[in-house]
């Protein structure tokens, strides 16, 4: 079981699910490249992520069943796997992910990082981001100091890529069981984005959780980890089925 964190966090954020799996999988976190304990060797693209932990999988695998679940920028680059190698995933879970590009705010990435980027170290405001990540009094220390260690450009290609992808045309042929999920609160767009991902492969399903932002591994670890048992064990949960 293999769980691709999201942009502005790292393997942490998966603590709870690791706690609750590890009994009966062989857990697998991985940093993404120029993010938590990754911060060396290549700098951070979608496609050379994806082609990375897909070596990772076939070096531990061993012809097992493969599980992967990732969350909004996590969640791109498991979309990105299943496209590449279309039979190497046996069961994924896609946690929020962005698919629509958003073109009119590509060119203020860069001067809005820029000119925000100081903020980064200010705590106050790292206490807000991590609110709206719904991360924990008990997190939040680990999420402060990797937010002080990572650099502007970093951020910026980090956004680039988030903001950039799009399904790609080989992720129809993925054979994977796939649950799509995405929080009612969440923008239009990611909801939309949702719909795209499942009208794009027959094997997905989508559940829309209720009262719930972006978020959803964070804010209610519980659920999540009874959702994905579920999703693991039974074809029991219905497309655009609420939580």
């Amino acid at each position: 079981m293999v769980f691709l964190h999201g942009g502005g966090v790292s393997s942490w954020m998966w603590d709870k699910q690791i706690s609750y799996f590890r009994a009966y999988y062989h857990c697998v976190t991985i940093d993404l490249p120029e993010q938590g304990l990754n911060k060396e060797g290549e700098k951070f693209s979608i496609t050379n992520s994806a082609e990375e932990i897909i070596k990772i999988i076939e070096q531990i695998s061993y012809g097992k069943k493969v599980i992967i679940v990732g969350f909004s920028l996590g969640a791109q680059i498991a979309i990105q796997i299943l496209s590449i190698r279309p039979n190497l995933i046996d069961v994924a879970m896609i946690n929020s992910a962005l698919v629509r590009p958003i073109p009119f705010l590509q060119k203020w990435i860069r001067p809005s990082v820029k000119l925000t980027f100081p903020l980064v170290k200010n705590k106050f405001f790292s206490k807000m981001q991590a609110k709206t990540l719904y991360i924990d009094k008990e997190l939040f220390n680990t999420y402060y100091e990797e937010s002080r260690q990572m650099n502007a450009d970093t951020l910026i290609r980090v956004l680039q890529e988030n903001m950039n992808f799009t399904i790609p045309e080989t992720f129809k042929n993925a054979r994977a069981k796939i649950l799509v999920t995405v929080g009612e609160k969440e923008r239009g767009i990611m909801r939309k984005s949702a719909n795209d991902i499942v009208s794009s492969n027959p094997n997905c399903k989508v559940i829309i959780v209720s009262n719930i932002g972006h978020g959803f591994p964070l804010a209610k670890p519980e659920l999540f980890n009874q959702t994905l048992e579920k999703w693991l064990k039974e074809d029991a949960l219905q497309s655009k089925h609420a939580l």
